[in-house]
Parts: structure tokens; sequence; C-alpha cells
């Protein structure tokens, strides 16, 4: 007795979550959001940063300098992942290619390092910078996680006729040797 045959395949008619979200006007707005947070960081530590975290105590520079780099690999990762995004939607490299670019960032999550006491004593700036960055990768990961799974799940697609299958279905239904006489 044989099964309906099934093909697992895309299906070039279906719209795909990633392409589509890419060229959407949520994306440049996310874009725009992520881009202007890198800026408004990079401002904070080249400038007033600086002069707050002069005023912490020795354990309190410390802190502040390792959840800046914390921070600042955070706000890379997500910039690169906005880039090679805004790339796919300009038509520079294939969503295929987009993906192959993940193995070189990756939107690793970062476990809280301080404890919340000691995050407490950093400047009130670098904590809402903080807190902005951390509620955007996770946004962001949460895309990631759409956009792959949407471009990697194949449509599955009958094969056959549809008289063929419901041929099939009969033999199953009521055995081979009905099916013959």
């Amino acid at each position: 007795m044989s099964q309906p045959e099934f093909a697992y395949e895309a299906d070039p008619a279906l719209v795909r979550f990633g392409a589509s979200f890419v060229k959407s006007e949520a994306f440049k707005l996310l874009f725009r959001e992520g881009m202007a947070l890198v800026e408004d960081t990079a401002e904070y530590l080249d400038g007033a940063g600086r002069a707050d975290s002069s005023r912490l105590r020795r354990s309190g520079a410390l802190t502040y300098a390792s959840e800046s780099m914390r921070l600042t690999t955070r706000l890379m990762q997500i910039a690169s992942w906005l880039l090679v995004q805004r790339a796919v939607a300009e038509g520079e490299i294939t969503a295929a290619q987009a993906q192959r670019e993940k193995d070189r960032v990756r939107l690793a999550s970062q476990e809280a390092s301080v404890s919340p006491q000691e995050f407490d004593e950093l400047p009130e700036r670098f904590r809402e910078l903080v807190a902005l960055s951390l509620r955007l990768h996770a946004r962001v990961v949460h895309l990631d996680t759409l956009i792959a799974q949407a471009e990697e799940a194949p449509r599955p697609r009958r094969l056959a006729s549809p008289v063929a299958i419901q041929h099939d279905l009969l033999k199953m239904a009521f055995g081979a040797s009905q099916a013959a006489r």
C-alpha cells in the first residue's frame, strides 16, 4: 500500500517574514533607533561618562569599566545585525548570505555580571543606556529568531495529482485488495 508522496521545498509564492520585515517601515524605525542608541552611548562614554566615572569609588570605577565594555559589545552586535539586515533589504546580499554572516556576529545573551546594589551605584545615565541596550538586544534576538525560523522552515507540497492522492487514500481506507476489485 503506497502512501501519498510529500516533498518539502520552499514555495516561491510564500511571503517570507525576514524578506518582508527588513523592507518594512518597522525595520527602518528599529534601524534608526539602534543606530541612535549607538551614537548616544558613544557620545556619553566619551564625554559625560568619563566625568561620571571619575567620581566613583575604586570598586564602582571597576564596575563601570566592566559594564561599559559589555555595553559597547552588546551595541556592536546590535549594530552589526542591523547593518546586515539592511544590506539584505537593499539587495546587497541575500538572506542566505545574511544567515552565514550570523556565524561571525553572534547575538550572545549576557548575564548580569554585577549585583543589583553595585549596578545601582553607577551613574543614572549609564544605567539608562544599559537598560535601553538590553531591551533593544532582546528585540533584535527575538526578530533574528523569527527570521531564521521563517527562512529555514520548509513548506510541504504534494507531488502527486489530486486524483492520485484520492486513489491512495481509498487504498489506505479499504486496503489494497478492495481497491483492486
